[in-house]
């Protein structure tokens, strides 16, 4: 499985932390919990020393059990426990942890290092257990991450990676939002919603594409498109185009400094001239000075016009992701009855 999948790989072997027993019948004694077989995972609570909460669905688990019975995760927390490959519980640095947001329900939590207390109550409705953790359903922790995060591109980009990871749609998240308007912070959420996509496949992909609506004013790009020669022939799938300008964009991240990927991206990049299509490539530093990005993209549109147009849309992605969703919650359904 690729490191940037936007699905998260499957998880099993996960440790609920157990109590300290003062008789060591159901757990570690004080002093076992003290020695060098366990490890503390919150006052009172422990797990083998073997467990490494580096996996973070474990790290998830960990600060769930110290919530109680009716404490519930959500935010990107649950998104992770739902399958979000791109929710891994670290900030923009890739290194800081995140803490896990609960939701205490009535129970009265504190916020300790790892925990962050949500405040607003998640209703029996809008609850769920995955891995046996009690969770906010999909578009639920979607909003409240949404709510978290407080800055509209990058709500955006949230609602794009639960897309990639087929959690979501934009249909359905504009949906729950419009049930939502006594919330506070809805209005920067419908207007994340309204900026989102689900057609990228990678945070830093819809950041690009976002540099292409907001300061380049280009308009929405088609993401990840096939485009073929007019033979039918397939050319590339790249990550956004221009179909009036006839500029392709891409994101190239770290897998693109491999020498084998190196030389396939360079032959792609030919390929696309080939047929009538100007190239722009971005990497991860490039995002943060979108001027730059955006004097590229205007530099190959440019270019675009010396190129005779050789290629021709393929047809739109099938099944739809709305189409999938309800395929799956079909499936879903008929199991339970």
């Amino acid at each position: 499985m690729h490191r940037w999948d936007p699905i998260a790989p499957p998880v099993t072997g996960l440790v609920l932390p157990v109590r300290v027993d003062p008789t060591g019948r159901a757990g570690p004694t004080r002093g076992q919990a003290r020695g060098p077989g366990w490890r503390i995972t919150s006052p009172g609570l422990v797990v083998p020393a073997t467990v490494d909460d580096g996996l973070v669905e474990q790290r998830i688990l960990e600060a769930s059990a110290r919530g109680g019975d009716r404490a519930v995760v959500t935010g990107w927390a649950a998104l992770r426990l739902h399958g979000g490959g791109f929710f891994d519980g670290l900030a923009r640095d890739g290194r800081t942890r995140l803490p896990v947001p609960i939701a205490g329900n009535g129970d009265r939590l504190r916020g300790r290092a790892g925990l962050e207390v949500v405040e607003d109550r998640i209703p029996p409705d809008e609850v769920t257990y995955v891995h046996g953790i009690r969770c906010a359903t999909v578009e639920r922790a979607l909003f409240d991450e949404m709510r978290r995060i407080g800055e509209v591109r990058e709500m955006a980009v949230a609602i794009g990676a639960a897309c990639a990871a087929q959690l979501t749609s934009l249909k359905r998240i504009r949906l729950y939002t419009a049930t939502r308007r006594w919330y506070r912070d809805v209005r920067m959420v419908r207007e994340a919603v309204a900026l989102a996509g689900e057609d990228c496949r990678s945070p830093q992909e819809d950041r690009f594409r976002l540099i292409w609506i907001c300061e380049a004013r280009w308009g929405r790009p088609l993401c990840n498109r096939a485009i073929l020669d007019t033979d039918g022939r397939l050319v590339a799938v790249p990550d956004l185009l221009d179909p009036q300008r006839g500029v392709v964009g891409e994101y190239a991240g770290a897998d693109h400094r491999d020498i084998d990927q190196h030389e396939s991206d360079i032959a792609r990049e030919a390929d696309l001239r080939g047929v009538g299509l100007e190239y722009v490539e971005v990497v991860a530093r490039d995002l943060r000075d979108p001027a730059r990005v955006v004097r590229r993209m205007r530099e190959a549109a440019e270019r675009a016009t010396a190129l005779t147009r050789r290629w021709v849309l393929g047809p739109p992605p099938s099944p739809t992701l709305d189409e999938i969703l309800d395929r799956r919650d079909a499936a879903r359904a008929r199991r339970d009855t």
